[in-house]
């Protein structure tokens, strides 16, 4: 009679035994997300980079075009511009007595241009948030170097946080030009691409 008292007292606790550890089990996951993923949309970037002259008069523009995403930490790269060779050093290959000596001159090349990064681009409202990093640079003019002309290179770099109104123009750069009364600035227009 005993066992059987005992049998029956454990065939009680199994279900209850069970239903605990089915709540430990249940507790232990991650809870489940609330609601359904943002939706990615798609923006059209239109930006200027214009030079102006002391009037405040645009006398160069030159524009840059890309679509970009709402996706977190997505980076969008616009790399316009050309290789400038700088010479960095020669040597010869004959004896200086030589009618005939061989120069050779070592070239090192230095990109300039328009250089443009996007990343982190969200919605506020109907405003468009993202960090946006410029590089501009260019050939001012040269400078003799011991004979040789070196190009001299006028820079501009700047990076921030901003927030645009969608559609329509912003500045979002300004910078006097450190060679002249002129100025540069960038300009972006976001514009949602059509679904």
């Amino acid at each position: 009679m005993r066992k059987i008292v005992i049998f029956w007292s454990l065939l009680l606790l199994i279900p209850a035994f069970a239903l605990r550890v089915g709540a430990q089990e249940k507790t232990d996951k991650a809870p489940a997300a609330t609601g359904p993923a943002e939706p990615i949309h798609y923006y059209h970037f239109d930006f200027v980079v214009e030079n102006l002259d002391a009037a405040g008069k645009v006398v160069n523009s030159r524009s840059y075009t890309t679509t970009v995403d709402t996706e977190p930490h997505y980076l969008t790269k616009i790399r316009a511009g050309s290789k400038i060779p700088i010479a960095t050093g020669s040597y010869s290959t004959g004896s200086e007595k030589a009618v005939r000596s061989l120069i050779n001159t070592q070239f090192q090349y230095v990109d300039l241009g328009v250089e443009l990064d996007v990343r982190d681009v969200h919605e506020v409202g109907r405003q468009l948030a993202f960090d946006l990093t410029a590089n501009l640079s260019g050939v001012a003019s040269t400078a003799n170097v011991s004979g040789v002309d070196e190009p001299v290179i006028r820079q501009n770099s700047w990076g921030s946080r901003v927030v645009v109104p969608i559609g329509k123009r912003t500045v979002v750069f300004t910078s006097d030009s450190l060679d002249s009364k002129g100025s540069t600035r960038v300009v972006v227009t976001v514009t949602p691409v059509a679904e």
